[in-house]
């Protein structure tokens, strides 16, 4: 599993031929350009529905779904704007469902929740995530996973020195990615945070 793992994933995924070009999964090594090969969606929902089976859980239609959804945006996303999707392919979605849905993605570890935005995105080794830094534009939405286990060790030990203990495993940073820098810089009006 492990190898499968290492093969399949620490790359960004392939957006799908309907996202445009700044909706490429921005979801990378600190070292790795965005542009880098990864694995396929359909390689990506395999190593998902795998683990799942592992975990003795049911990798159900509507969490494959909910999971290939974030996969084609490739970058944060409101859970609200998941359900409108899921609307467009099975118009009886209710709120619960993908809010369900959401639930389980997150406890077995396959997509995080960014609170800064309040929006949803997938995981970067999608299973026994390595929890890293996530760097959230605050912008357009896209995440970057900064996998530095030293420096996140350090900054645990000095936030637990200091008598606090997070809420959470995710270490989340705000930022503007470079692709909103320079929409910035050239004046255009640059895309609202996750807001699709």
């Amino acid at each position: 599993m492990k190898t499968a793992k290492s093969a399949a994933t620490g790359h960004p995924v392939a957006p799908t031929p309907a996202a445009d070009a700044h909706d490429q999964h921005a979801h990378h090594d600190m070292h790795e350009p965005s542009h880098a090969h990864g694995p396929s969606q359909e390689a990506a929902l395999a190593l998902a529905e795998e683990y799942c089976r592992e975990r003795g859980e049911k990798f159900t239609p509507i969490r494959r779904k909910v999971l290939e959804l974030l996969l084609n945006s490739g970058r944060a996303t409101k859970a609200y704007s998941l359900l409108d999707e899921m609307r467009q392919i099975h118009p009886g979605s209710a709120p619960p469902t993908v809010y369900r849905a959401l639930d389980f993605l997150l406890s077995a570890g396959l997509v995080h929740r960014i609170e800064s935005i309040n929006a949803f995105t997938v995981c970067h080794d999608l299973t026994q995530c390595q929890h890293g830094i996530l760097v959230v534009c605050q912008q357009c939405g896209s995440v970057t996973e900064l996998h530095q286990p030293k420096l996140r060790q350090a900054l645990v030990a000095q936030i637990e020195d200091a008598g606090y203990r997070l809420a959470s495993d995710e270490i989340e940073l705000k930022g503007l990615c470079s692709a909103c820098q320079a929409a910035q810089a050239a004046g255009e009006a640059a895309p609202v945070a996750a807001a699709r």
